[in-house]
C-alpha cells in the first residue's frame, strides 16, 4: 500500500504540516528487476528499438562567466571552513554558495505574481539523482496527460540525447514535441544558475504548440541540485530505495526544497535491507510535513496521487484559468 504526505490544494496542500500517519511496513518485494529506471528494457514493458529519433538537439552555452579559469568555492559549517575547486575548462559557470539544506515550509514559491502565462505555460521540473527514474515518471506523466493537455517536454543530459530518444520510442508524445538540450558538464547550472537555454526551448515550445502544460527533466545529479523558480512552476524530486533508507535524512535542496518528494521503487525495499518506515519518518521530518509519495512509477503505483497534486497546483497558480478552456488533447499518431 503506497502512502502519501496528506495535502490539497495549493498554498495550503505544499505549505501545511500533514497530520501523523502510521508508517508503512516493509513488505515482500515481487519479482525484482534491477534495471535503471532509464533503460528501455522489455521486462520492464519498454521498447528495446534503437530506432532513429529525429530531434533537436540544443547544446547549453553558459553566458556569464569564463569557462577555462580555475575557481574554488570555500564557505563554512559550524564555524569550520573548508573549500572545494574547479579545475580550469571544467565548466563555465558559478555554483550557488548553500549553508544548509534549507526547508520546506521557508522554500522560495512560485512566481505567480506578474507571470505571463501566455508567453510559457506552467512548468514541472523534474530532478533527482541518476536512476532514479525521472525519465520513466516523465514518460508516465507524458501519458497521462496527453489525452487531456496540449503538452510538451525538455530533457537535459551532459552529452546525449537518451532521455528524449527513450521518450520518443516509447511513445510519450511526437517526436516533435520532445526537444533534448546538452547540458555539459554540470547538469544543476541549466536548471538553476544559467537556466537561460532550458527557458528558450520551453518558451519556443509553448508558442510552438500552444500549451497547457510543460515537462523539463534535468540531467542526474546530486542532492544538493534543485530548481530555479524562474523555470519551473512546481518542482518534483525523485529519490529510490535502491539508495537505501539514509537518503531522505541527509536532506539537500531537492529533498528538503522540492513541493512534491517521490520515494520510488519501493517494491526494491526488501531486496536492499532499505525500510520504507524510516524513510517515510525522515522525509515527514525533513520536509516539515510537506508531500511525499511512495510510488513504484514502472507500475503507475502513486501516479494518480502524483498527478492530481501536479494539477492541483497549476489551477492554484491560475494558470488553467488564463487558458480559457482552450485544452486540447496531444494528437498521437
Amino acid at each position: 500500500m503506497l502512502r502519501q504526505s496528506r495535502a490539497t490544494g495549493w498554498a495550503g496542500a505544499l505549505g501545511s504540516k500533514s497530520p501523523a500517519q502510521a508508517p508503512p511496513k516493509p513488505r515482500p518485494s515481487p519479482a525484482l528487476d534491477d534495471d535503471d529506471d532509464d533503460d528501455c528494457d522489455d521486462d520492464d514493458g519498454f521498447v528495446n528499438s534503437a530506432a532513429s529519433c529525429n530531434h533537436p538537439t540544443i547544446r547549453h552555452i553558459a553566458v556569464d562567466c569564463p569557462g577555462a579559469m580555475s575557481h574554488t568555492h570555500t564557505h563554512s559549517h559550524d564555524d569550520a571552513s573548508h573549500a572545494h575547486a574547479h579545475a580550469g575548462g571544467d565548466h563555465g559557470h558559478t555554483h550557488e554558495i548553500l549553508d544548509g539544506p534549507g526547508s520546506f515550509l521557508g522554500r522560495e514559491m512560485p512566481i505567480i505574481e506578474g507571470r505571463d502565462w501566455e508567453d510559457r505555460a506552467f512548468t514541472v521540473g523534474i530532478g533527482g539523482p541518476v536512476g532514479s527514474g525521472k525519465t520513466a515518471l516523465m514518460l508516465a506523466l507524458c501519458k497521462a496527460l496527453r489525452t487531456r493537455f496540449s503538452i510538451a517536454a525538455v530533457t537535459n543530459d551532459i552529452f546525449t540525447r537518451e532521455d528524449c530518444e527513450f521518450l520518443t520510442r516509447n511513445n510519450a508524445l511526437p517526436a516533435d514535441r520532445i526537444v533534448a538540450v546538452e547540458t555539459g558538464g554540470c547538469p544543476h547550472a541549466a536548471v538553476r544558475e544559467d537556466i537561460s537555454t532550458n527557458l528558450l526551448t520551453l518558451t519556443q515550445l509553448h508558442h510552438k504548440f500552444d500549451t497547457d502544460l510543460l515537462l523539463i527533466e534535468s540531467g542526474g545529479d546530486n542532492l544538493a541540485a534543485n530548481y530555479s523558480r524562474e523555470l519551473a512552476d512546481f518542482i518534483i524530486y525523485v529519490i529510490d530505495v535502491s539508495g537505501g533508507d539514509k537518503i531522505p535524512r541527509k536532506g539537500g535542496p531537492g529533498i528538503t526544497q522540492s513541493d512534491l518528494l517521490i520515494v520510488n521503487k519501493c517494491d526494491l525495499a526488501e531486496a536492499v535491507g532499505a525500510d520504507l518506515a524510516v524513510m517515510e519518518r525522515d522525509s515527514r521530518r525533513m520536509r516539515e510535513g510537506g508531500p511525499t509519495i511512495f510510488a513504484v512509477i514502472k507500475r503507475d503505483e502513486g501516479l494518480t496521487n502524483i498527478v492530481d497534486l501536479l494539477l492541483s497546483a497549476w489551477k492554484a497558480s491560475g494558470a488553467s484559468q488564463a487558458r480559457k478552456d482552450k485544452f486540447e488533447p496531444v494528437a498521437m499518431e
